[in-house]
């Protein structure tokens, strides 16, 4: 044992500290065959430092192994993942490798031995993730895929004999099972791509066909026997069909014609010389070529006369009443009333969570109420009232009293087709209308379409609202709510505000309805001092804030990057002040992110001058089912580009058609599953999904499953790793699963014999929400409880660690370094 005069250096007699001789005396004491690098030596010396005491002064030999596995930890982690990447083990993650590394305690452990703890780890995670071997295969694909990732036939291999080693290895025929199931399915999706190719390719080859018979304008004069003079004024008349129009560069479009549906013009000639409409019903051609024909389409279809498909409501005496107001009026009182005194009556909202704070309006009441979402289902058979989203409106079942919220919806490409349909439609006889003003023109042109009489209340805001100039980032005070317009920039800003110990709710789109929920009730008890928000916030949450601050004025909207327009800065500004709460709403613009000129030309900007007043309409399953049977044809992608391509003329005074884009992708992407009737691949086109997390693949393999009569189970929840120690990887991987479980509980309310288990979904989900929330309310609080640690030592300016000092340093100037961030760009999908 080294006595007290050896704590000097040999070579130079420097005193050594308490860690370096108590260091020195371990090593030599067992550490000789430790190979410590000098390197390793400064960190060791750290290790042993917290090891040591007021009366402490050496450490044993189980200490030092201890310290010095700590060391290592990181090299572990860095030389298991580099392993994986080199053997194509993309499905091993930081957290894996992390994990992996903090239970090897041997520190001369070689690489074979770290491979080992990591399959151990692993093997673990497969079976926390299923109870088979195949769901397990299938939610470690679903994660890849949603990532961009797809397996090779030896990753695969590679797979499927980890899975089947963790319950229980090849004996129980496990990994055979998995990797011939791989290959079947492989196979079928390549089969399922060629034959969507092909007849994707048939289908346009059959419109190409008809196109190539129809003749120009030169030859209507000869083909119908007139003057040039009088087809040009019949053509203005609308008398005589276009079956194609085609616009030149230069703005000038070029008509031409079908001579099937000339050929039954000719009869009808001198009744239009005459200058009257007659039309004599026995010249209908009914020739499959005239009946393929794009006029005879779109006489089938007639969207052009979209008001007459809701029999219905056509045949009740409806009253529209129209309430608009900006936010904070009260629109939604004032119609709750009046539906809840109805003796039956039905809520339309915009989102799930409106959804239910209708029902719950209702219950609080007294009035029993059902609920109706497209994935969730609460049905009370005493009640005579039903709250439901929008697109699940009930056209079949007359009712006194209706509400529809958000009546600017009317105008979103997405959803507006929905809206133009729940107001056409819904069978109420006194219908209440809820909207900003700039609804007011589109609403009323519908009511018109309608025959319906329109009564308008206008509301004001109940608390004043005003533009309060800039804010640096540190300025920010409880009751703020600072707004972004993508989840990186709403992560960005919670990342930065914790790094100041600043407690944090965040919204946005991605987050489901129960977690949004979640984290409004934390800021509105004050759980919180700040809440980060993209426009999800716009609708349909009861939030106390007292100053709304835009970090940004310009959002991308799926289309292009653009400044925001009045009525997005009155909708969202429009959320401080709450009434009851605040005496005034403020509007305020991050530092170096905009000129608070702008937002005070927002708020006072009267409502835009709407320039389109023609609905947005789109099919519904017995318009496609129509069209199919006009065109004889039985291919979904066939019916909608004919649809798209015919039933609407772009120049129609009435309607317009909605943006079909999605559902044409899904129903090319269905043309290679055989065994599904037209219905339902409709269905399908319709699913809500995302189509940047592999949505359209993992759509038409489910399609496919179920064409062939097989289940198709409900997603897993995955692993989900602590909260306090979950990254944004964890976290967004968790919202890419629980939108996954949307999807899935969607498909099963329609087909529940093929999407069994729902029960297992709906808790799937439940685990989800409760983790995400858990891991957002556990890291502010963790930041918070080291803030008052900080504070009983009497630390009145916390230093940052040392990850967190960049945007310390950077937040004490007037400039945030996120204040004039770019948005990240992301295509909403509803």
């Amino acid at each position: 044992m080294t006595d007290a005069s050896s704590s000097y250096d040999s070579a130079n007699t420097t005193p050594l500290s308490p860690a370096e001789f108590a260091l020195t005396q371990a090593e030599e004491a067992f550490g000789t065959h430790l190979a410590i690098t000098p390197r390793e030596r400064a960190a060791l010396l750290r290790q042993v430092a917290r090891r040591l005491g007021a009366d402490k002064t050496s450490i044993n030999e189980a200490e030092l192994l201890h310290a010095l596995c700590q060391v290592r930890r990181r090299g572990w982690a860095n030389s298991m993942m580099n392993h994986a990447h080199r053997s194509g083990a993309v499905w091993v993650r930081k957290a894996d490798v992390l994990l992996a590394a903090e239970r090897i305690h041997d520190p001369l452990i070689d690489e074979e031995g770290q491979a080992a703890v990591l399959e151990s780890l692993l093997e673990e995670r497969w079976r926390d993730m299923a109870d088979t071997p195949l769901r397990v295969l299938d939610d470690v694909r679903a994660d890849l895929a949603d990532a961009g990732t797809y397996l090779s036939g030896a990753q695969i291999e590679r797979l499927s004999h980890s899975i089947a080693r963790a319950f229980g290895g090849v004996d129980l025929g496990f990994e055979d099972e998995l990797i011939l199931e791989e290959e079947r399915r492989a196979r079928e999706q390549e089969d399922i791509r060629a034959k969507a190719e092909a007849r994707r390719a048939r289908e346009l080859q059959k419109i190409k066909d008809w196109e190539a018979t129809l003749v120009g304008f030169e030859k209507l004069p000869a083909l119908l026997h007139c003057s040039r003079r009088e087809a040009l004024r019949w053509i203005a008349e609308q008398r005589i069909p276009i079956a194609k129009r085609d616009q030149q560069p230069d703005g000038l479009e070029i008509f031409y014609f079908d001579p099937a549906e000339l050929k039954k013009c000719r009869p009808l000639l001198n009744s239009w010389r005459r200058g009257t409409s007659q039309k004599r019903d026995e010249e209908y051609d009914d020739s499959p070529q005239a009946r393929k024909g794009n006029a005879a389409i779109a006489r089938v279809a007639a969207l052009d006369r979209f008001a007459a498909h809701f029999r219905t409501a056509r045949a009740l005496n409806r009253r529209i009443t129209l309430v608009t107001g900006p936010t904070n009026s009260g629109k939604s009182h004032t119609a709750l009333e009046a539906l809840a005194q109805a003796e039956s009556g039905l809520a339309l909202a915009p989102l799930r969570l409106l959804a239910h704070e209708f029902r719950e309006a209702m219950l609080s009441r007294g009035v029993p109420a059902s609920l109706t979402t497209g994935e969730e289902r609460i049905i009370d058979p005493t009640a005579r009232h039903l709250a439901a989203t929008v697109e699940m409106c009930p056209f079949n079942n007359p009712v006194d009293v209706a509400i529809i919220d958000e009546a600017q919806m009317l105008s979103d490409p997405d959803r507006g087709a929905a809206w133009t349909a729940a107001i056409m439609g819904v069978p109420a006889r006194h219908v209440f209308i809820l909207g900003a003003a700039d609804c007011i023109p589109l609403v009323k042109r519908i009511a018109e379409l309608c025959n319906d009489p329109v009564d308008e209340i206008h509301l004001e805001r109940k608390s004043p609202l005003r533009p309060a100039g800039t804010l640096a980032l540190t300025d920010l005070r409880a009751g703020d709510a600072l707004i972004a317009f993508s989840r990186r920039d709403v992560l960005d800003l919670r990342a930065e505000l914790m790094a100041h110990n600043r407690r944090v709710a965040v919204i946005y789109g991605a987050l489901s309805p129960e977690v949004r929920r979640a984290e409004a009730a934390r800021f509105n008890r004050g759980e919180a001092d700040i809440l980060i928000a993209t426009d999800a916030i716009g609708m349909g949450l009861n939030l106390s804030i007292r100053r709304v601050v835009f970090s940004t004025l310009r959002k991308y909207d799926g289309r292009q990057t653009r400044n925001l327009v009045s009525q997005e800065v009155k909708q969202i500004g429009g959320r401080a002040g709450r009434f009851g709460k605040h005496e005034e709403g403020l509007v305020c613009v991050l530092e170096g992110a905009g000129r608070p000129s702008f937002i005070r030309h927002m708020l006072e900007a009267p409502p835009e001058p709407m320039l389109e007043l023609r609905p947005l309409v789109q099919p519904d399953a017995d318009i496609v089912q129509a069209v199919a049977q006009e065109m004889e044809s039985d291919s979904l992608y066939g019916v909608l580009t004919r649809i798209k391509r015919a039933v609407l003329r772009p120049d129609d005074p009435n309607y317009r058609l909605a943006d079909m884009e999605q559902a044409l992708e899904i129903a090319a992407a269905l043309e290679g599953v055989d065994g599904l009737d037209l219905s339902t691949r409709w269905t399908y086109a319709m699913c809500p999904i995302n189509t940047r997390d592999n949505g359209i693949p993992r759509l038409v393999e489910w399609a496919a499953l179920h064409a062939r009569g097989q289940s198709i189970f409900p997603p897993g929840t995955g692993r989900l790793p602590q909260a306090s120690t979950a990254g944004r990887e964890e976290l967004e991987r968790a919202e890419k699963r629980h939108r996954r479980l949307v999807t899935w509980r969607w498909l099963a309310m329609r087909f529940p014999d093929n999407y069994p288990e729902l029960i297992v979904a709906e808790r799937n989900a439940a685990i989800l929400d409760e983790w995400i929330e858990h891991v957002l309310r556990t890291q502010s609080r963790m930041r918070e409880t080291s803030r008052r640690h900080q504070g009983r030592r009497g630390e009145h300016h916390p230093k940052p660690h040392a990850g967190e000092r960049g945007h310390h340093k950077a937040s004490h100037g007037k400039k945030s370094n996120l204040s004039s961030k770019k948005p990240h760009h992301k295509r909403k999908t509803h």
